[in-house]
């Protein structure tokens, strides 16, 4: 096959929601319709001892929540999909805000009970800014929840997004007989078994038709009716330029635990969303049919197989062919590295890839090379934009509590910080460590981390931190700046890159800071031109 009929194949797309909207759940299926996996597990239920095929690491198992964002690949009808399962919960947002850098699109999914959440107005949020185009799945049908136009409107209003609804629900909950598809002109019946691996679809092209009353019963067609002339009244028809400039946004309805409405989602997911798009470098925009390759890593993966100590580099592949062990100059570092056993994932199986073409993602095994943010390329220098680090929220002193396994605590800190798991900072008076995070459960995820991979022990001493600031470099000549670095010294630190930080102790004070020192610019993320 072609090299322009690989790209025109491809579909990179990420899932989001807020936690317990049914995001993991919803990936499963699609993973099912691919045929990629058998039967799927559910995230919460402890019956079935398989869990979510997504779900990696082990203390997502204990948790029921997903914390790390998983790669699954899948062919469906000649489509390749590329799916980023991310996170939801916000402990973790920094994790999800890296993973949109990889995606051409996304899908937003919604829980029919609590509406939009106030972490789905965050990540849409940066959607948004990136106008990224999105398809929005509203889940759980099969219980009671809100009414859809209600809902629709509060989609409208949180997220301030043009909705277009294609598919639309017949009832709800106790009552919830099916799907009318929009997009397709047919019904889709729920029979409530979540055994049937696909439900049935009947085509209804005419809604008055009697077929609709002896399907749903008069009176739910009646109300549908009703309904599908409303929804074609109040909103635009469907316009497949808007959705792909990020200005409208098509909305399913369905029930993934039930795999309903899924496979809806997904032929019309296939037929409108995005193939692989062009990228911005800092030198030029770069894109995907170029015959040179390029492309960047966004995610650091320590250990995947507890068995083998390993890292695994994702690399988002923007432009180009990657070949399995053909040297590339890995920029930052500016020497030349080659793969002999790049990943691709298909489920839960990592494959040995010999070619990967734009779009895809792979996991090449790093031994300490990469770092996120870094780029690939086969000799040119670009360096790919926008996976910044944001300022913690949350700062404590990382103590050793065993003092014969420090080097192994300090490669283990080492390590879970190139993955970007957390911020390390480290004094400039006395040296001692500081670990910064976006929330709190990262630091259990870091203890335990620290002790079952790398058998290190920690304790933690709360640190009375407001924000870490940047500060910028530039004037560091500056009799201003050396009297601001004298005089706060006990307050500043370096991160990893060795860049100098601000640790403000209250908003007061760095709003005082700023007053003194007004020539001293201050960042809030750690990527500033």
């Amino acid at each position: 096959m072609s090299f322009l009929k690989e790209i025109q194949r491809r579909r990179t797309f990420g899932i989001i929601s807020h936690p317990d909207a049914g995001k993991t759940t919803l990936t499963e299926k699609l993973l099912l319709f691919g045929g990629a996996i058998q039967e799927a597990g559910a995230v919460k239920s402890n019956k079935i001892k398989k869990g979510a095929t997504s779900d990696f690491m082990e203390i997502e198992r204990q948790r029921g929540i997903s914390v790390a964002t998983s790669v699954l690949a899948f062919e469906y009808n000649g489509i390749k999909i590329n799916i980023l399962d991310t996170p939801g919960h916000k402990d973790f947002a920094e994790d999800t805000f890296r993973t949109l850098t990889a995606v051409d699109s996304v899908i937003v999914v919604i829980d029919v009970a609590k509406g939009v959440e106030e972490q789905t107005e965050k990540l849409v949020e940066v959607c948004r800014m990136r106008n990224i185009p999105m398809i929005v799945f509203i889940n759980k049908m099969d219980r009671e929840g809100k009414d859809a136009f209600d809902l629709l409107d509060e989609i409208e209003q949180k997220l301030g997004l043009k909705v277009v609804p294609l598919s639309f629900p017949i009832g709800m909950g106790y009552d919830f007989k099916g799907i009318y598809n929009l997009w397709e002109k047919n019904v889709n019946l729920f029979s409530g078994d979540s055994r049937k691996d696909i439900e049935e679809t009947i085509e209804v092209s005419d809604l008055s038709s009697p077929k609709l009353d002896e399907l749903v019963g008069e009176k739910a067609a009646d109300t549908l009716r009703e309904e599908i002339e409303l929804v074609t009244g109040i909103y635009p028809k469907f316009d497949k330029e808007a959705y792909l400039s990020g200005s409208q946004q098509p909305v399913f309805f369905g029930s993934a635990l039930n795999n309903f409405g899924v496979r809806e989602l997904l032929d019309c997911f296939v037929d409108i969303a995005p193939k692989p798009r062009p990228k911005q470098s800092e030198e030029r925009l770069v894109k995907p049919d170029e015959n040179k390759f390029s492309g960047f890593v966004f995610k650091i993966h320590a250990n995947m197989d507890p068995n083998h100590r390993d890292r695994l580099a994702f690399i988002k592949i923007v432009s180009g062919i990657f070949e399995r062990n053909k040297p590339y100059l890995h920029v930052r570092h500016n020497k030349k590295l080659k793969f002999s056993s790049p990943n691709a994932f298909f489920a839960e199986k990592k494959e040995i890839v010999d070619t990967s073409y734009p779009g895809d993602i792979v996991g090449l095994h790093d031994t300490g090379n990469f770092k996120i943010g870094d780029t690939l390329t086969e000799g040119e220098i670009i360096n790919y934009k926008g996976v910044p680090s944001f300022s913690p929220e949350h700062f404590r002193y990382i103590n050793n509590a065993d003092p014969l396994k420090s080097k192994q605590l300090f490669k283990g800190i080492d390590q879970l910080m190139d993955e970007g798991v957390a911020q390390l900072f480290t004094l400039e008076l006395n040296g001692r460590k500081v670990i910064g995070t976006v929330g709190a459960l990262q630091y259990e995820v870091i203890q335990y981390r620290l002790e079952h991979e790398y058998g290190a022990k920690c304790t933690y001493e709360n640190l009375n931190v407001f924000k870490a600031c940047w500060v910028d470099p530039k004037g560091s000549k500056t009799d201003e700046y050396k009297e601001f670095v004298r005089v706060k010294q006990r307050f500043l630190a370096k991160d990893k890159q060795n860049q100098l930080v601000f640790l403000a102790d209250s908003p007061f004070s760095l709003q005082m800071t700023q007053q003194k020192y007004p020539n001293i610019k201050f960042h809030f993320t750690s990527e500033f031109d």
